[in-house]
C-alpha cells in the first residue's frame, strides 16, 4: 500500500535547488521519513532521471547506515553522544566524484554531532541539494531559523488528510469519514485490520513517543502534571478557552494547584512537538488580535481520541477539529473570528459579539466559514449564519454541513456545502 503525498512531494519539487536546506518537520510518525526516502527518491530517480549514485541517503539512526561510517549504533546510545561529524563527512565526500549535481537526503540529522555547521557547510556546495528530517523531541519548527542560521526553508507534513485517507479505504465516503474521525490519519493505522490494533497503536504513540519526547526535550523527567493537562486539552477541543480556565479544570480533575505560567509553558511545549495548534482570536472589524481566550485543536484527532480512551467522541467538536486541519494543510492561516455588533434591546443599545468558527486567509485569499454538523431548521440556519449578516466586506462565507446538502448558495450568498465534498475537493472553496 502506498499513498503517494502528492502535496508534499509538489512542495519539495518546487523548493529543488533553490539554495536552502529543505527541513521536512511534523508529528512524529506522519509520514515524513517516507516522504523524503520513498517518494522523493523515486521521484529524482524515476521522474527527473537522477543516478542513484547521486542521490545519498543516510539515516542517522539506522545501524547498517552508520556502519559504512564506521559507527556502531549501540555504542552511540551507550555512551549518549552524537554521530562523528568528521565520519560522516569523509562518507559523503567519496560519494561525490563529479561536479554534477547531488541530492543529499538525511534523516534524524539531529542526531549527528555539529549538524547545523555541516550542512550550512554543504549549502556552500553549488551542486549539493540538501534535504533534512529530524526527530521532534530535538528538531522543531521553532529551531529551523536558529539552527540554519535563516537558510531553513521548513515542509510541514501533516498526518493524512481526508483525501489521502480515503484513497486506501475500501468503503463508503462516510464509513470512512467515521473511520477517520474515530482514529485519525497517522499512515500506519491503514495497514492494521482490527480495531485492537489501532486503538492500541495510538495510545502506545502517545505514552512512548508524544509525551515522551515533550518530558524528555524539557527535561520535565516524569512529571504527571503534563500528561493530566494533555487529558484536559483533550477534553476541550474547539471550546474557547484560557489558562485561568485551565488552571480550574485542572484543580478540579486531580485537586492539585498548577500555576498558569506552568500551563502556558506546557501548551507552547505541545504545539512546538506539532500535537496541537492555537488558534487566537480574531476581531473581523477592528482587525486585530484577542490574545485570549484562545482555541486548541489537534493535530491528529486520534490521538486526541485515544487520550480520553475514545470515550468522549463529540461529533461536532470532531468535525470542527477536522476542518481546522484540512484548512491548515491547504496553507491557509487559520484563527476564530468575532463580530462585534452594536444593537437596540428595549430601547437601549448594547454591544453584542458573534462568533465566526473560521477566519482561512492565504495571501489575497480570505473565506469565512461555520462548521454545522447538521442544519435541522430555520432556527439552527439563522444561528449559524448571524455573524455573517455582521460581517459587511465582500469576502466568501461558507456553512459546512456534515448531514448531505446539495452545495447551492443561500438567499443572503452563502455557500451551503457539504462536509465530504469540502474535503474531498482542494478547490471546494473556490467553487
Amino acid at each position: 500500500m502506498r499513498i503517494e503525498r502528492e502535496k508534499y512531494l509538489n512542495d519539495l519539487k518546487i523548493r529543488m535547488h533553490n539554495g536552502l536546506v529543505k527541513v521536512i518537520t511534523g508529528l512524529r510518525r506522519s509520514g515524513k521519513s517516507y516522504l523524503m526516502n520513498s517518494i522523493f527518491f523515486d521521484y529524482l530517480k524515476n521522474s527527473v532521471g537522477i543516478s542513484e549514485n547521486h542521490i545519498i541517503k543516510f539515516a542517522f539512526d539506522s545501524a547498517d547506515d552508520l556502519a559504512l561510517i564506521g559507527e556502531d549504533l549501540i555504542e552511540i546510545e551507550k555512551e549518549k553522544r552524537k554521530v562523528d561529524p568528521k565520519k560522516f563527512m569523509d562518507y559523503v565526500k567519496e560519494r561525490i566524484t563529479d561536479d554534477n549535481d547531488y541530492y543529499l537526503l538525511l534523516d534524524e540529522v539531529q542526531n549527528l554531532g555539529s549538524f547545523e555547521s555541516v550542512l550550512n557547510g554543504y549549502l556552500r556546495k553549488k551542486n549539493l541539494d540538501l534535504y533534512v528530517t529530524g526527530s521532534n523531541s530535538k528538531f522543531l519548527s521553532s529551531d529551523v531559523i536558529t539552527e540554519f542560521e535563516g537558510r531553513g526553508d521548513e515542509i510541514h507534513v501533516f498526518p493524512l488528510s481526508f483525501k489521502e485517507f480515503r484513497q486506501v479505504y475500501s468503503g463508503s465516503d462516510d464509513r470512512a469519514y467515521e473511520e477517520y474521525s474515530l482514529y485519525g490519519g497517522l499512515p500506519l493505522l491503514c495497514t492494521m485490520s482490527t480495531d485492537e490494533q489501532k486503538m492500541r497503536y495510538l495510545v502506545t504513540q502517545i505514552e512512548k513517543t508524544y509525551l515522551k519526547d515533550v518530558i524528555d526535550r524539557h527535561d520535565l523527567r516524569s512529571n504527571s502534571n503534563v500528561g493530566e493537562l494533555f487529558n484536559v486539552l483533550s477534553s476541550g477541543i474547539s471550546s474557547l478557552t484560557n489558562p485561568t480556565k485551565l488552571e480550574a479544570a485542572f484543580k478540579s480533575r486531580k485537586n492539585v494547584a498548577i500555576s498558569r505560567q506552568t500551563i502556558c509553558n506546557y501548551i507552547e511545549y505541545f504545539i512546538e512537538s506539532f500535537l496541537i495548534s492555537k488558534a487566537l482570536r480574531y476581531d473581523v472589524k477592528g482587525k486585530n488580535y484577542i490574545d485570549t481566550p484562545f482555541k486548541l485543536y489537534f493535530e491528529d484527532i486520534g490521538v486526541r481520541n485515544a487520550r480520553l480512551g475514545f470515550r468522549q467522541v463529540e461529533p461536532t467538536h470532531i468535525m470542527e477539529n477536522i476542518i481546522f486541519n484540512e484548512l491548515r494543510c491547504r496553507g491557509f492561516n487559520v484563527d476564530v473570528g468575532v463580530v462585534e455588533s452594536r444593537e437596540r434591546e428595549n430601547g437601549v443599545v448594547v454591544r453584542k459579539y458573534y462568533e465566526v468558527d473560521f477566519v482561512a486567509t492565504l495571501g489575497s485569499q480570505k473565506y469565512y466559514i461555520q462548521s454545522a454538523y447538521d442544519i435541522p431548521d430555520e432556527e439552527k440556519w439563522s444561528q449559524e449564519t448571524k455573524s455573517f449578516s455582521k460581517i459587511d466586506d465582500s469576502f466568501k462565507k461558507i456553512v459546512l454541513v456534515r448531514s448531505p446538502v446539495i452545495n447551492r448558495y443561500s438567499e443572503s450568498g452563502y455557500l451551503i456545502m457539504g462536509l465530504l465534498d469540502f474535503l474531498l475537493d482542494e478547490k471546494s472553496l473556490n467553487r
